[in-house]
């Protein structure tokens, strides 16, 4: 994976995510980089609260052609939320996982920061890191805006269907598990990865 810069206010979350070992500070990420990628993958300008699914369940063809791919479904909830009276945005992901050689239904779950790969390109993507060494994801756009691209080495899980202390599992990245390519869903398509009512509601209003 590329290395990866922070802009200030990420240097915390750097520790977090996975597979970013060699990243440093960066000051002032392009603002209007950021908010042209906040539109294109929330399909819209930031509302006080603005969702993007994106979904992926992979059939027996794809399966077939990656023999060592472990995940058979995948979900991804992005969530931007504005604090008006303190003019900042936070950004979080919910991420669900199924597999197709065991049973349950897995989650992650953290916060979400913009970053800048270091090529040619300097393309912007939200850095997504599980707490206490739990790795993350990275979470890029295609070109036509409508799948996302999520690449990973390490993300730490939890068994929905296992009490707290057996939940605890990881997706670590194999040789076909290091990057999926999800597409964009309605909003009620991510819906059972949200626990709180509310927000369950609103999710389901949109």
């Amino acid at each position: 994976m590329k290395r990866i810069l922070f802009s200030v206010h990420l240097v915390v979350a750097a520790a977090m995510l996975a597979g970013i070992s060699h990243s440093h500070a960066e000051d002032g990420v392009d603002s209007a980089k950021t908010a042209a990628f906040d539109n294109r993958i929330f399909a819209g300008p930031l509302a006080e609260k603005t969702y993007a699914c994106f979904v992926r369940r992979y059939d027996a063809s794809h399966l077939a052609q990656h023999l060592k791919q472990k995940v058979s479904a995948m979900k991804l909830l992005v969530t931007a939320e504005n604090a008006r009276e303190e003019k900042t945005t936070s950004y979080s992901f919910r991420l669900g996982i199924k597999y197709h050689h065991r049973t349950g239904n897995f989650d992650s779950s953290s916060f979400c920061g913009h970053v800048v790969t270091e090529d040619a390109r300097n393309e912007i993507r939200f850095g997504c890191g599980v707490d206490c060494e739990g790795g993350g994801i990275n979470v890029a756009l295609s070109k036509d805006d409508k799948p996302t691209i999520i690449r990973l080495e390490r993300i730490r899980i939890w068994n929905r269907d296992k009490p707290d202390q057996e939940a605890e599992d990881a997706l670590i990245a194999g040789a076909d598990d290091k990057i999926f390519r999800v597409d964009r869903a309605d909003a009620e398509e991510c819906a059972e990865l949200v626990t709180d009512r509310r927000e369950l509601a609103a999710i389901r209003h949109k």
